[in-house]
């Protein structure tokens, strides 16, 4: 069933039921990889790890498109993820350039997990912490895959609102 938050309920297992053919059992492969993307991610959610992966592929045309901008294309942004101890957050930095081999731009939100950083403070990041990317093709969203599929989880009240005002189609 459904949880709170959108987290499904995961079904209990007794000492007799075996593992189903793709489910994780202690110490197998899938069950490490599931970790790793839980720690990586802070999350294991299928949607949005596969939003993650869209957003990654496409991330050089993205970049390609941002260093060298159409005449209707503008607030391009990248979606990282911070880390400060054990606590992670994802934020919108915005604007943003390359750095040797990184990044380098201006948080687009105050992060309250994290409180060394601020709203516009800049910060430094790697290719590795970019998770998502968008920005604005005549007045509407391209890119923003793990809001499209945050969307999912959200009342249909406040998904309209953003199609309508921020521009998003998904």
């Amino acid at each position: 069933g459904q949880a709170m938050d959108g987290v499904a309920d995961k079904p209990e297992k007794t000492a007799e039921k075996e593992a189903e053919p793709g489910e994780a059992s202690p110490g197998t492969p899938l069950e490490a990889t599931v970790q790793a993307q839980a720690e990586d991610f802070g999350t294991t959610d299928p949607g949005m790890l596969a939003a993650i992966a869209k957003a990654r592929a496409t991330l050089d045309d993205f970049l390609a498109l941002a260093e060298a901008p159409m005449p209707d294309t503008k607030n391009f942004k990248l979606k990282v993820r911070l880390r400060e101890g054990k606590n992670l957050v994802y934020v919108w930095i915005i604007p943003f350039k390359r750095v040797g081999d990184g990044f380098e731009g201006w948080l687009g939100n105050k992060p309250e997990v994290l409180k060394n950083l601020d709203y516009e403070q800049i910060v430094h990041f790697s290719r590795a912490d970019v998770v998502d990317w968008g920005y604005l093709r005549d007045g509407r969203q391209v890119g923003s895959y793990t809001v499209c599929e945050t969307f999912k989880r959200m009342p249909k009240s406040v998904v309209d609102y953003f199609r309508e005002y921020n521009g998003f189609d998904c």
